[in-house]
């Protein structure tokens, strides 16, 4: 024990409170020695991990790394709440009894650093200074090395931000044992892999596993799960899976912010990493602030306010390529120190790949070896056309290193919001973007946003499945006081961001075409959202919105046809029909969902009732 607490004290570690914490599960670990990580020994890091085999050099100053080949992604159906209070349950977050559930996780835990360094990560979930500074302190324990590297991308590390808190005990308790993973049983009934948030206590235990959210836990157990569970229990802030980006007019010199929010495969990290179109990149310069969390608060001077609580980007590579999103790929240049996790790799050449990243994968196959470690070259028949990356490959890089990224990325005030968006991949019934002015129809707009099931996922075939606000897998409180807090938070804005819904993939039923071009072209939905906030713009009403007039719109240098444009500026008013009938089932899930929320769907279904007898 006092070695340990020596190396506490060689560390410069005087937090009491969290020398307490972590000499305590040191203990309950059974840890053979404990390292207390800040950003300045990435360098040391990364050595030691390349010399024990655990890392990749993956070109200069780039680095692979590849995860057992069960532990790929985030498990939701191992992913769990914990509270003291059973009022907490809600639909989706995986509730349980901190008393049930913590002495199973803890007993997976016990001991199971015997032998091993425990490496302490004391982090910060915002800018310094930042007004919920106070809710973005961590210390991480983890027995991996990899992921000290990637939280020193993903967040703000060092013992300095953490030994003059504020108040001392303030700080999230971050658990994460990676567990002997060959012997878990993933996927299976004895599966042993448990990855809890006490919310609570602030209290987050992860065991069994290597990879990103479940062991980044700064990441989504922190910076969403605790972090929302933490803004509704002091009624302060929304913490949300949101995007945020940043538009300057050139000629004006304005800037406006947007947030929001899009479920798996809609399009949030392309958009929040977008660049203008080279038609409008002599007007319009667009900033990168983050592209998977936000945190939204009302400022004293009654405007709402956002920042991205990360340091990094941990964006999924497949598909990303010189059309899609060639910032991402800026990101990952050569002396970015990024992080590839599951992508192809090449021990000869020190290349990475990955699906989408060309046209076809590299020709000559010597030296390839795909997601799992085997040798492309050497795959029989049955295996020819099989992934080389995993579908969930990985980057991982720091906010610094995005070419675009907006010079007040660091801000500890924040930036003020003029627009809340919602977005989900819908083949029809989604126009390309529609305004709501209403605070009580945004909300419900957002707690019924969804993208396409595919036929395998959900049976049916075009049937939304409904991600409120694209929190679905991170919820940490019920549904209907998560409604009640959102209006709550953004209702006591006294200047109101506006709310829109932008759908970028409609589809031409015959030949399957995207409609919009979509990628670097959907800024033109964001610049008539902008418009419409600073009333320039006036729209048609429909029952469902506000959807741009033609001539509202900047098509300039747009290659689109007249049909294509018509339909996504218009309502399918009969499919919409349909859809509230779905909508309805689904709010009717939650438990205590307010009233507000009720009335704004009545107004809509009657709405869209009335266009129908108009049009009969």
């Amino acid at each position: 024990m006092a070695d340990l607490e020596k190396s506490l004290d060689d560390a410069g570690l005087t937090n009491s409170s969290v020398r307490e914490y972590v000499l305590h599960w040191a203990q309950f670990l059974d840890a053979e020695r404990i390292e207390v990580v800040s950003a300045v020994d990435d360098a040391r890091l990364l050595r030691e991990s390349l010399d024990a085999g655990e890392i990749d050099p993956a070109g200069e100053g780039l680095y692979y790394s590849r995860s057992y080949s069960k532990d790929t992604a985030r498990s939701e159906e191992r992913t769990i709440v914990a509270t003291s209070r059973p009022q907490d349950e809600g639909v989706y977050n995986n509730w349980k009894h901190t008393d049930e559930i913590r002495p199973v996780v803890e007993g997976h835990m016990k001991g199971a650093m015997a032998g091993k360094t425990m490496y302490v990560i004391p982090y910060l979930m915002s800018p310094p200074g930042s007004p919920l500074e106070r809710f973005a302190a961590g210390v991480e324990i983890t027995d991996n090395r990899t992921v000290c590297l990637h939280m020193i991308r993903m967040a703000r590390v060092g013992i300095d931000l953490i030994n003059d808190l504020d108040e001392p005990d303030m700080f999230v308790r971050a658990v994460h044992v990676t567990g002997d993973l060959p012997t878990l049983g993933q996927g299976t009934p004895e599966d042993k892999r448990y990855f809890v948030t006490v919310a609570d206590e602030r209290t987050i235990l992860h065991f069994g596993s290597s990879y990103g959210g479940n062991a980044l836990l700064g990441k989504i157990a922190h910076g969403l799960r605790q972090a929302a569970y933490d803004g509704w229990a002091s009624g302060e802030f929304l913490g949300e899976q949101f995007m945020l980006l940043g538009v300057t007019d050139k000629e004006t010199g304005e800037k406006h912010h947007i947030c929001g929010g899009f479920p798996s495969a809609s399009g949030k990290t392309n958009l929040a990493m977008t660049l203008a179109p080279d038609a409008l990149g002599e007007r319009y310069h667009v900033e990168f602030y983050g592209d998977d969390i936000a945190w939204l608060w009302v400022g004293e001077d009654g405007h709402l306010y956002g920042m991205n609580p990360e340091n990094g980007v941990f964006g999924v590579a497949k598909d990303t390529n010189e059309r899609t999103n060639p910032t991402a790929l800026d990101a990952v240049a050569e002396d970015t120190h990024a992080l590839f996790t599951n992508v192809a790799y090449n021990e000869k050449t020190h290349e990475v790949w990955w699906e989408g990243r060309t046209p076809a994968p590299p020709a000559d196959l010597d030296g390839w070896r795909d997601w799992k470690g085997e040798l492309v070259a050497e795959r029989g028949a049955d295996e020819a056309d099989a992934p080389w990356a995993h579908p969930n490959s990985r980057f991982t890089t720091t906010l610094a290193n995005v070419p675009n990224v907006a010079a007040d990325f660091e801000k500890p005030e924040g930036v003020r919001i003029d627009a809340i968006i919602f977005g989900g991949r819908t083949r029809d019934r989604e126009p390309l973007v529609r305004a709501i002015t209403d605070l009580a129809e945004g909300v419900y707009d957002g707690l019924t946003l969804g993208a396409e099931a595919t036929a395998a996922a959900e049976g049916v075939e075009g049937k939304l499945r409904y991600d409120p606000m694209s929190m679905r897998p991170f919820m940490s409180y019920p549904e209907g006081a998560y409604a009640a807090h959102w209006l709550k938070i953004v209702g006591a804005a006294t200047h109101q961001p506006l709310f829109a819904h932008v759908n970028w993939f409609q589809r031409d039923p015959e030949d399957g075409h995207f409609r919009w071009p979509g990628y670097r072209e959907n800024l033109r939905a964001l610049l008539w959202i902008i418009a419409r906030t600073k009333g320039e713009v006036t729209g048609r009403q429909t029952p469902v919105g506000i959807l741009p007039l033609e001539e509202e719109l900047d098509l300039t240098g747009l290659d689109i046809s007249r049909e294509d444009l018509d339909t996504i500026l218009t309502v399918d008013v009969d499919r919409w029909r349909e859809e509230m009938r779905f909508r309805e089932d689904h709010l009717n899930q939650f438990h205590d969902l307010p009233e507000e929320i009720w009335a704004a769907h009545r107004r809509v279904a009657a709405a869209l009732e009335q266009e129908a007898s108009v049009t009969a």
